[in-house]
């Protein structure tokens, strides 16, 4: 790691898992659509997602999912890496697709948070990964210039947002999984 000045972290299938449903999560979306008589952009939960704002939205749909990842935040298992986390000696953050109070959530419960010096969620900066603005956002806030820093994540999604912002890339495991 010496080649490194900083060391980023996603959070879910990184540092911890979240126990979210994230079927019900969706469920819970469409309800906020249905409740509004507006019509979703498409069945998944990230087309509802990006789609709210242009019905007017946003907020509530960022609630009915954040409400969720809180939930699951509190109920979250530590995974391995997250003693890489304690152990090392470099500046840490976490740059994640759940908004950053599940972020802060999970890494409280699990004895993280004094560990990470930046915490950037989907809500922190207005746009989420593959967007590389919250991973380019975590290396500000860490004071490293992107290419000195390592992102370690668990998904194709971290890996297209590392080289989207011109940052090295590990997969926590084998290779890619999740969203």
């Amino acid at each position: 790691m010496s080649e490194y000045d900083a060391i980023v972290y996603d959070l879910d299938g990184t540092l911890v898992d979240l126990v979210v449903d994230w079927d019900a999560v969706a469920t819970d979306v469409r309800e906020v659509y249905d409740g509004a008589n507006r019509d979703p952009p498409g069945e998944g939960l990230w087309a509802m997602l990006e789609g709210a704002a242009e019905v007017g939205l946003h907020a509530e749909v960022e609630a009915a999912i954040a409400a969720h990842e809180h939930e699951g935040a509190r109920a979250s298992e530590r995974l391995a890496r997250a003693d890489d986390l304690l152990d090392r000696s470099l500046p840490a953050g976490v740059c994640s697709l759940n908004c950053e109070r599940a972020c802060r959530i999970a890494l409280e419960e699990h004895a993280l948070l004094a560990a990470v010096e930046a915490v950037v969620g989907r809500d922190t900066v207005g746009t989420w990964k593959p967007d590389p603005e919250p991973l380019l956002a975590t290396a500000r806030r860490l004071e490293v210039e992107p290419g000195r820093a390592l992102f370690i994540g668990d998904s194709e999604r971290d890996l297209r947002t590392a080289e989207r912002a011109g940052m090295d890339f590990e997969y926590v495991g084998e290779g890619p999984s999740g969203v």
